[in-house]
């Protein structure tokens, strides 16, 4: 099942997609799933960022490939980080380049939607707390990254977390592809088989620093062949079985 956020005539609705179609969900999903009667082309509506978390977490270095890409080790525990909610960009919307940054990265991401708060959650109890997946591009400004020696400026100008296009509920992460393309060409494209902490272990690990609450998002980190975006330029993040996260690149 496909769950959207999405505007129509100054109204903000929950809805359900096939991806052409959507239908207007009565109440929260995250409660129960209600059906309305009114169902209109997706065409015709503005997709939202799928769900407004407390918090957006991150995991940094977290795909075999990408490690030995940089010629580091593999972590020993999951290295995390943390994005504003005031960085979220729907799917369709613009990127906007600060006039602050020289470089601007993309990083292709299957994030993972939180269902219910959890604390010091189990490895085997994860799935409980799941409530779907979803696509994000964790845009970073490269050179204020590497001056500032951290992470959080470089990684939390406004726009810089598209997230979307839906929330998949119906969805097993266990070997899917993760790519990027920019303007159609593909950059980035590895297996989720390849990452160093499993989901179960990220979440959990996560849960122990900090309570997870419902909507929350955690993403996964990157493949490797993260690279450069410029003013104009298109970048798509896909991941298999969810589908294609799109945004432009305008001057901030």
């Amino acid at each position: 099942m496909k769950i959207v956020r999405f505007q129509k005539e100054d109204e903000i609705f929950w809805g359900e997609t096939d991806g052409h179609v959507v239908i207007k969900l009565k109440g929260d999903p995250f409660l129960s799933i209600q059906r309305g009667n009114e169902d209109c082309p997706l065409s015709a509506v503005s997709l939202l960022p799928p769900v407004v978390p407390s918090k957006i977490i991150l995991v940094g270095l977290n795909y075999i490939d990408h490690a030995k890409e940089l010629g580091m080790l593999s972590p020993k525990e999951p290295i995390i980080f943390l994005k504003p909610t005031s960085s979220l960009l729907a799917h369709g919307k613009s990127i906007a380049y600060p006039d602050a940054a020289e470089r601007l990265d993309y990083e292709a991401e299957l994030a993972v939607v939180m269902a219910r708060t959890g604390r010091n959650i189990p490895e085997n109890d994860v799935g409980r707390f799941i409530y779907g997946y979803t696509c994000l591009n964790d845009v970073t400004a490269r050179d204020i990254q590497k001056r500032d020696g951290q992470w959080t400026r470089a990684k939390s100008f406004d726009t810089f977390c598209p997230l979307g296009p839906w929330i998949e509920t119906d969805f097993d992460p266990g070997d899917k592809m993760v790519t990027s393309r920019l303007n159609g060409d593909v950059r980035q494209s590895s297996s989720t088989k390849n990452f160093i902490f499993s989901i179960p272990e990220i979440v959990s690990f996560i849960s122990r620093v900090m309570t997870l609450n419902p909507g929350d998002v955690i993403s996964t980190g990157t493949p490797p062949g993260v690279g450069e975006m410029n003013v104009s330029d298109v970048i798509e993040v896909e991941v298999e079985g969810i589908g294609t996260l799109k945004n432009s690149v305008v001057s901030g």
